[in-house]
């Protein structure tokens, strides 16, 4: 009696001790989620503050008006999939977990279902993370530093 339950001890340590990487994982992927949300927010944040300002724009900015927003709702479409594929992945990654317990609980072998639930995962995961690359290469393409050369010749 006490060997079975040192035997059912020893299993579900084992389990956690399979489940310890998936977790680390998921911490990784709520930060890159947090870092991603922030980023969307940042992005309508800017687009909300430019269509207010259309209104004192002089009609010869307009057209770089509308450039910059044009370019913050491609960021917005390129950070909304990559949230969304994040999640997909701490989902499945989640479900990778749930399945470790299960599978020895119940005395399964969920060996196929844990390995197409982590490939899934890391695909999910590299899905978003191509897309926030995608956001980032967008973002620092168009940054500008520094006075507009119309405003230079101005103050010249």
């Amino acid at each position: 009696m006490a060997s079975d339950v040192a035997a059912q001890i020893a299993e579900v340590g084992e389990v956690v001790r399979l489940a310890v990487a998936p977790v680390f994982l998921l911490s990784g992927v709520g930060i890159t989620l947090t870092l991603l949300a922030n980023r969307l927010a940042r992005v309508v944040d800017r687009a909300r503050a430019l269509e207010r300002a259309e209104r004192e724009t002089h009609e010869s900015d307009l057209l770089e008006l509308n450039r910059k927003l044009s370019t913050l709702e491609t960021r917005a479409r390129l950070l909304g999939p990559a949230i969304a594929l994040c999640t997909i992945c701490a989902l499945l990654v989640s479900m990778v977990v749930v399945a470790l317990f299960l599978g020895a609980l119940l005395n399964f072998r969920l060996a196929l279902i844990i390995a197409i639930l982590f490939i899934l995962a890391m695909l999910s995961l590299i899905g978003g993370l191509a897309l926030f690359l995608r956001e980032v290469l967008l973002a620092t393409k168009t940054l500008r530093i520094g006075l507009r050369e119309s405003r230079m010749r101005t103050r010249v």
